[in-house]
């Protein structure tokens, strides 16, 4: 009979890069099969809140931090975007396995608890990155928003994917049901996502909100964003990349920890 020790390792390795692979991908492609609604709906999205932010003050509106109140907004409105289509990638997959009844097809292949949290936020961080692609190009090209830091930029996109890419697996390991899901992302990923510094600088906030805002992981990824693009920020963008590390650390871990032990996933 086989030792214990070896029944316990993988004939493929350490990793199983071929069924973490195959993970991403199918992430990856689900998305992208319906990319006029995944990729095509977030640009007319953010398009028309910048339309009617336009429309509405934007000609009457002072500069903010220094910086025209137009491309001010635009670095809040892509990582709005961004976030919310990475919470929406994990979860709405998860979710679909788990209400569908096919949860087993994901937790039966020989993938360890690491490469499911990783396969999925790979999907996230794939549509992120595409959308923020998509909407940043829209900006340059009609509001003349360029790239002040580039890897700041990128920096703060893919860890505020792969931040709300975890949320995103957490709500769904919790979620039972659509309606449980659709809870979730109606009372606190927008909310969150509004109120973390997308239209505004914090410093027009009172005292007490302020401080809220500085604990807030939200916050310190649109920050680092709109720095990333036009070179101004209400925190300094290596704090904020710290926290959002953390943030990223903490999520992760929780997502793990749920996967390997089966919480609400097994019956």
């Amino acid at each position: 009979m086989e030792s214990r020790a070896e029944m316990g390792v993988r004939r493929f390795g350490a990793v199983n890069w071929l069924g973490l692979y195959t993970l991403a991908r199918r992430e990856v492609l689900r998305f992208m099969n319906v990319w006029s609604q995944t990729i095509m709906a977030p640009l007319i999205t953010a398009g028309l809140f910048l339309m009617i932010f336009t429309i509405a003050i934007g000609p009457s509106r002072g500069d903010v931090m220094g910086v025209p109140f137009m491309q001010f907004l635009a670095p809040g409105i892509l990582t709005m975007t961004v976030i919310q289509n990475a919470f929406a990638n994990s979860a709405s997959s998860l979710t679909s396995a788990k209400v569908q009844g096919n949860i087993v097809d994901t937790l039966m292949p020989p993938l360890s608890p690491a490469e499911l949290v990783a396969g999925y936020i790979a999907g996230a961080v794939a549509r992120g990155l595409i959308v923020a692609v998509v909407i940043a190009a829209g900006s340059a090209l009609f509001l003349g928003v360029g790239l002040a830091h580039p890897l700041w930029a990128l920096t703060f996109v893919m860890l505020g994917s792969v931040f709300m890419g975890g949320l995103g697996l957490i709500a769904a390991i919790f979620a039972n049901k659509y309606d449980q899901l659709a809870a979730i992302t109606n009372f606190v990923v927008t909310p969150l996502s509004f109120l973390s510094g997308t239209f505004y600088s914090i410093d027009a906030l009172p005292p007490v909100l302020q401080t809220l805002s500085h604990v807030n992981p939200f916050f310190y990824i649109i920050d680092g964003v709109r720095f990333g693009m036009i070179g101004v920020s209400d925190s300094p963008p290596e704090r904020g990349l710290w926290i959002a590390a953390l943030a990223c650390g903490v999520v992760l871990t929780i997502c793990w920890r749920w996967f390997r032990s089966g919480y609400r996933l097994k019956p």
